[in-house]
């Protein structure tokens, strides 16, 4: 069975156009079969101030009303995914450019009101994937490079997490290939005190999972990606790394770097 490496790279690293330009350096010369996902919520945060739509949060979770989709739909599909695709382009790197709603990637449905509305997000399921599809493309010699939008097969965009959007293809392919995923950010993996570099956790179970987050090391948005990165092992996915952009190479190589999730 063949190796698939699904990367996903955070928005601080999208942010800055020299640790981008790095980053897809070193994400071109994967070996193999590969995906890159990406967000990329700071520019769309931007670009909705820039046109006078006031962006509205909830514990960092972008409310999306239809100002806001049609923002995201921009910078998430158009900006940020070309730009990458591009830069791939440059890089001998055959990227491909898609949304969950291209080829019926990953349908969705979209997120029922409880406390809080959240608008046009959509909820995912990996049942749903269109991992034929995928397949498909990655065959053809193509490198999917996946923006964080999804679809309601009613003619609706939905905005949706990239992290779970990353651990959902991962699981939906893992019956297919030997997939590694790969969370790329700014910090060396998860780290016991975050202003330390130095305080680096080489591994993370499920059984040491409640502890970490229980005492607060593991926090806010690092829990659904804690979350998303579990339950994907338990369903087939051979690998989970949290690392810094800067080691994606070490990693693939087999060399330690990061924090490294098993079961």
């Amino acid at each position: 069975m063949e190796t698939l490496y699904i990367v996903k790279i955070g928005g601080n690293v999208i942010d800055d156009e020299n640790k981008l330009k790095l980053f897809l350096n070193d994400f071109s010369q994967i070996p193999g079969l590969k995906l890159l996902v990406h967000g990329g919520g700071k520019i769309a945060t931007e670009v909705s101030k820039a046109l006078g739509i006031e962006p509205q949060l909830v514990d960092g979770r972008r409310i999306t009303d239809a100002g806001s989709l049609r923002v995201v739909t921009m910078v998430y599909a158009g900006l940020i995914n070309k730009n990458i695709v591009a830069q791939l382009q440059a890089l001998q790197c055959n990227a491909l450019g898609l949304t969950g709603a291209d080829a019926n990637l990953i349908p969705a449905k979209k997120r029922q009101v409880a406390a809080i509305d959240y608008g046009f997000v959509g909820d995912i399921e990996a049942a749903a994937v269109n991992a034929p599809g995928l397949q498909l493309f990655l065959n053809q010699g193509f490198t999917p490079v996946v923006a964080p939008l999804t679809h309601d097969k009613a003619g609706n965009l939905l905005n949706t997490n990239a992290d779970t959007i990353a651990s959902t293809l991962a699981v939906a392919l893992a019956s297919l290939y030997q997939v590694s995923l790969i969370y790329c950010f700014e910090k060396k993996g998860v780290l016991q005190n975050v202003q330390d570099e130095k305080s680096l956790i080489p591994e993370i179970t499920p059984a040491t999972y409640p502890d970490l987050r229980a005492n607060g090391i593991i926090a806010q948005g690092m829990i659904p990606k804690m979350d998303n990165a579990l339950q994907a092992l338990e369903q087939g996915v051979k690998a989970v790394h949290i690392a810094h952009a800067d080691d994606l190479l070490l990693i693939t190589q087999q060399q330690l770097a990061g924090t490294v999730l098993h079961l």
